[in-house]
């Protein structure tokens, strides 16, 4: 805290209103103690003046009391100096714990992205090489793994989506068909992967759902025709 700045009081609204509080409380002590003294003051009043005349007349120690509301005044400033440096180096504390919190948030990617810059050189190799289309797909399929495998590294896996009932908090339906041979709605194609992060859905998956058929209606009975 040495070597923080010091803050001047009413620097910020929250430093001044301690400041006041921590002011009020030092001056409430202060006239709690005076009050105490006074009661003391007026009860010995008497036993004082017979024994602590002298043969001027006056008081014998008679700035006593001037001496202990010196001393008092003294130790009220000397706690309001250090309430005031408290107060101020907690206010540069809290500061300089703000800005390591907006420096920690603003590089949190730093190491994520450093994973991903082989993945980027890979895909810049494969675009400046003269291959066969052969060549570029085993490239891309590749890069594709590295991806994946750098994705599960930091938690995230692929949604289970074909094949699997449909579930709504995982797949996000963008058709549907009608399949007599389905019991429960089932997901029939993915159109896109979805991802989970860990237990959290970082990515629904876009699927097309096979619907059981609906059940057949009753046909209404006819009518009777009226008699002639």
């Amino acid at each position: 805290m040495a070597n923080e700045e010091r803050q001047e009081p009413g620097s910020s609204p929250d430093l001044d209103a301690a400041m006041q509080e921590a002011v009020a409380a030092v001056e409430a002590v202060e006239r709690k103690r005076a009050s105490r003294k006074t009661s003391a003051a007026a009860e010995d009043e008497d036993s004082w003046e017979e024994n602590a005349v002298d043969g001027d007349g006056e008081a014998d120690g008679g700035d006593g009391g001037d001496g202990e509301v010196e001393r008092l005044r003294q130790e009220v400033v000397s706690l309001k100096d250090m309430s005031l440096r408290t107060l101020a180096d907690f206010d540069n504390y809290r500061k300089r714990v703000e800005r390591e919190r907006q420096v920690q948030q603003r590089y949190a990617l730093m190491d994520p992205l450093r994973e991903f810059l082989p993945v980027i050189d890979n895909l810049e190799r494969a675009l400046g090489a003269q291959a066969n289309l052969e060549d570029l797909r085993v490239g891309i399929d590749m890069v594709h793994r590295q991806m994946l495998d750098l994705l599960g590294r930091f938690g995230a896996k692929p949604v289970a989506a074909e094949g699997e009932p449909f579930d709504p908090n995982v797949h996000d339906a963008v058709s549907r068909v009608e399949d007599d041979e389905a019991k429960v709605p089932m997901v029939r194609e993915e159109h896109q992967k979805g991802y989970m992060l860990h237990e959290r859905l970082l990515r629904p998956a876009m699927v097309t759902v096979a619907m059981p058929p609906a059940p057949p209606t009753e046909a209404a009975e006819p009518e009777a025709e009226p008699e002639d």
